[in-house]
């Protein structure tokens, strides 16, 4: 059920320059959410940005009624929610779209580069609660770069690339070794950048293994309004923000 609520700014964690995690607090916290779902969030204190801006859902918890998002500020709009002050009132619409499937047994890779990262933290909870082996592969420029790992390995083996080799394995993510490996995995998530998502798609769909992804594109209103997150596919054109985010790659043609 969606809702249209104002919270209160909790905390606020910086994790470098640009990156940080918002936690809000409410009177009450809608409990139906679910690993891939993201919320509209207004930016007070801005008249000219009047387009509310979508962002994962990182975490929840319905005991103390808190919900965060991890962030990273591009714009505007983001640079601007990283201002706030403990206390201050937030409004956000959640939960929007669709959410990953979690398979019941199994073996999973779990893929993530930039922001991307932001809704494995629940989906590796989700993951391990049905008794899923989950790895994770997280992707950056530099050790500046990699964030939540210490949450992840909560979930999961944590395995990391940079580029310049300052953490983990040196390159691209699609160039970790695990890839040139039997890669006997039962599926592969994946959110970050396009190209990314697309060559681990690729790499999936060599092996027969299904991938689903959380594309990142602009979702201005998260009800199917505008169309301004239309995506294309072979099937025809997809609106992101209700018919995903989440997608299995065969649906997109990759």
């Amino acid at each position: 059920m969606k809702r249209v609520q104002d919270f209160k700014l909790k905390s606020y964690r910086r994790l470098n320059r640009e990156n940080y995690i918002l936690t809000l607090q409410g009177d009450y916290l809608e409990k139906d959410m679910h690993p891939g779902n993201f919320a509209e969030i207004q930016v007070p204190g801005l008249p000219e940005v009047f387009l509310r801006r979508p962002i994962s859902i990182l975490d929840f918890d319905p005991a103390k009624k808190t919900i965060s998002f991890y962030i990273k500020a591009i714009g505007k709009g983001t640079r601007q929610l990283g201002r706030l002050a403990e206390g201050d009132t937030v409004n956000i619409v959640y939960p929007l779209g669709n959410s990953f499937s979690v398979p019941r047994k199994g073996k999973v890779l779990i893929v993530g580069g930039g922001s991307g990262i932001a809704p494995f933290v629940l989906l590796g909870r989700a993951l391990q609660q049905q008794g899923v082996e989950t790895t994770f592969l997280i992707g950056g420029r530099t050790r500046n770069d990699i964030f939540l790992t210490e949450e992840f390995s909560r979930y999961g083996t944590v395995l990391v690339t940079t580029e310049d080799g300052s953490r983990g394995e040196k390159g691209l993510v699609t160039g970790h070794s695990l890839f040139a490996g039997s890669m006997n995995f039962d599926r592969i998530y994946t959110c970050g950048p396009d190209p990314m998502m697309k060559a681990v798609a690729r790499l999936a769909g060599q092996r027969g293994i299904d991938c689903e992804a959380s594309l990142e594109n602009l979702m201005a209103c998260g009800i199917g309004a505008c169309l301004c997150c239309v995506t294309p596919s072979p099937g025809g054109n997809r609106v992101v923000c209700t018919e995903g985010p989440v997608f299995n790659t065969k649906v997109l043609g990759w």
